[in-house]
């Protein structure tokens, strides 16, 4: 089966289209996922608002790009648009604690799951290190950062996905390990 049959596969609602589509794409898109969103439970209904989305779009699908390139940006917004409202109801929950209401939202306690096949650290503690310090990039570094570093994308695809140039692309990915290099110095100069 060619793209453009699968593609067509996937327009005409095709079961056998969709069951390649999870097939090929179900591990890829759950590792981008937690790379994001370094906890199972929440990647995985990512992965599935993902495939939910392509379900639903794919009739818009132009075949400017490739449909892995698609399917990733998808990939990409859905897991910036869950961090975005997940720290909204984290500055909700502050600003309700400040009014003896609610207890914050432990900031720590959502780095729980460290299995992420693309991380090959000692332990988890690092790991968890690493997501924090990852975490607090701006998000344009964060995504240039994770889909070279942790999905393995090349810079071309990561332009492809990000709709950015290739210059904007490595300024980005220079900015974020300075910026991880930082904050990493400075969590380990003040943890001896």
């Amino acid at each position: 089966m060619t793209e453009n049959e699968f593609i067509e596969g996937l327009q005409n609602h095709n079961a056998n289209a969709y069951g390649k589509l999870i097939d090929d794409f179900q591990q890829k898109v759950f590792a981008t996922c937690i790379s994001f969103v370094p906890n199972k439970e929440d990647a995985e209904d990512i992965a599935q608002d993902v495939f939910m989305e392509v379900f639903n779009s794919i009739h818009k699908f132009k075949g400017n790009s490739k449909l892995s390139t698609w399917i990733y940006k998808i990939t990409t917004n859905k897991c910036l648009e869950f961090i975005r409202k997940r720290n909204t109801k984290k500055r909700f929950a502050f600003m309700q604690s400040l009014f003896g209401n609610e207890i914050p939202i432990d900031k720590s306690r959502y780095f729980t799951e460290m299995n992420h096949p693309g991380i090959l650290l000692e332990n988890k503690e690092k790991s968890e290190i690493l997501f924090k310090a990852i975490n607090q990039l701006p998000e344009a570094q964060k995504v240039v950062f994770s889909l070279s570093k942790v999905d393995g994308m090349s810079y071309q695809e990561i332009c492809d996905i990000t709709e950015k140039s290739l210059s904007s692309v490595e300024s980005l990915m220079f900015r974020a390990k300075k910026n991880l290099q930082d904050s990493l110095e400075n969590f380990y100069k003040n943890n001896k």
